[in-house]
């Protein structure tokens, strides 16, 4: 590039296809980069500019900003940089956990088998948690106060929260949190009970933690139970509303793991059931209860779950085998 001419790259969001719609106004991606003489015409030089790019696809035009017009260009090379080293942090209950004893599996430990070496999974749920249990642990008493919710004894946060706060070893920017609750919160008694806004207030404080830090928080639903109304696997869970709620307040994604395992269970054709957890399908999908699952089953949860960070193009979809 032997001209000194300057030139602003301009990156209109997406060049539309037929029956698309059409691109959004353009972002100016790297203004006034200046191109220094090279000295000869014969004399080549390499100009490295890093734009930030949008899904899909991405028009880069150099546009002229003086008179003398664009520098003269051989040719131009584009690349996406290989992603760096980052964790994924679980925070959820036994459907997530890695093992809650005998065959039980969660998710989250199958979750690594979808991932590239380049992703390292921190899986911190654990069994029988409500999102309040999980960050309180047993400072959560078993008295309700005059507006219903579970009486904390004290606000220190657990010490698998603490872990991931943690400044030096805990989430750090471009790491992912993934979070599922909604299961035992559900519960009429304390410790584990937590109400509707309860659990909106807690969700919010865990998302913004992960954002504070440069980390990408995603919402999950909680995975459905196995209930069948005849031939059709059904809804069973509740905080699905809440757990939307949160997102659009922080502009989180959510992943709705409750109608995506619904939608499993069914083309697996797992309804109607007697009961037997103990073989066919529902036996090596399930673990002894309609709940938890099996390897075979969790490996099948945690699928939906990386297909669905595919489909909405989630940050971690980088790091998908």
């Amino acid at each position: 590039m032997p001209s000194a001419s300057c030139a602003a790259a301009t990156m209109p969001a997406e060049h539309p296809a037929p029956g698309r719609p059409g691109p959004a106004a353009p972002e100016t991606a790297h203004a006034n980069s200046a191109f220094d003489p090279t000295g000869a015409w014969t004399t080549w030089v390499t100009r490295t500019l890093t734009v930030t790019l949008n899904a899909g696809d991405n028009v880069i035009r150099l546009s002229p900003t003086t008179a003398g017009g664009l520098p003269n260009l051989d040719h131009l090379e584009t690349g996406v940089p290989a992603p760096g080293r980052t964790t994924v942090w679980l925070a959820g209950d036994s459907t997530v956990a890695g093992s809650s004893g005998g065959t039980i599996v969660g998710w989250g430990r199958e979750l690594g088998g979808y991932l590239t070496a380049d992703a390292g999974v921190v899986n911190s749920a654990i069994g029988g948690r409500s999102v309040q249990t999980w960050l309180y642990e047993s400072a959560v008493t078993g008295t309700k106060n005059s507006t219903g919710e579970c009486v904390l004894s004290s606000t220190a946060y657990s010490t698998r929260w603490q872990a991931m706060l943690d400044a030096s070893t805990g989430m750090k920017a471009g790491d992912h949190l993934f979070i599922q609750f909604g299961i035992n919160d559900g519960s009429s008694t304390c410790p584990r009970h937590v109400g509707s806004a309860r659990y909106r207030e807690l969700l919010t404080v865990m998302v913004r933690a992960a954002q504070q830090r440069g980390a990408h928080p995603t919402l999950v639903t909680p995975v459905s139970t196995l209930r069948c109304s005849g031939g059709t696997a059904v809804p069973t869970r509740g905080f699905l509303t809440e757990t939307f709620d949160v997102g659009r307040a922080t502009g989180a994604p959510v992943i709705d793991l409750h109608v995506l395992s619904i939608t499993l269970y069914n083309s697996l054709r797992f309804c109607p059931f007697n009961d037997d957890y103990s073989s066919g399908p529902v036996g090596a999908f399930f673990a002894d209860d309609h709940t938890h699952f099996e390897a075979g089953g969790a490996r099948q949860i945690a699928g939906l779950v990386t297909r669905a960070v595919r489909d909405q193009r989630l940050a971690l979809s980088a790091y998908l085998r």
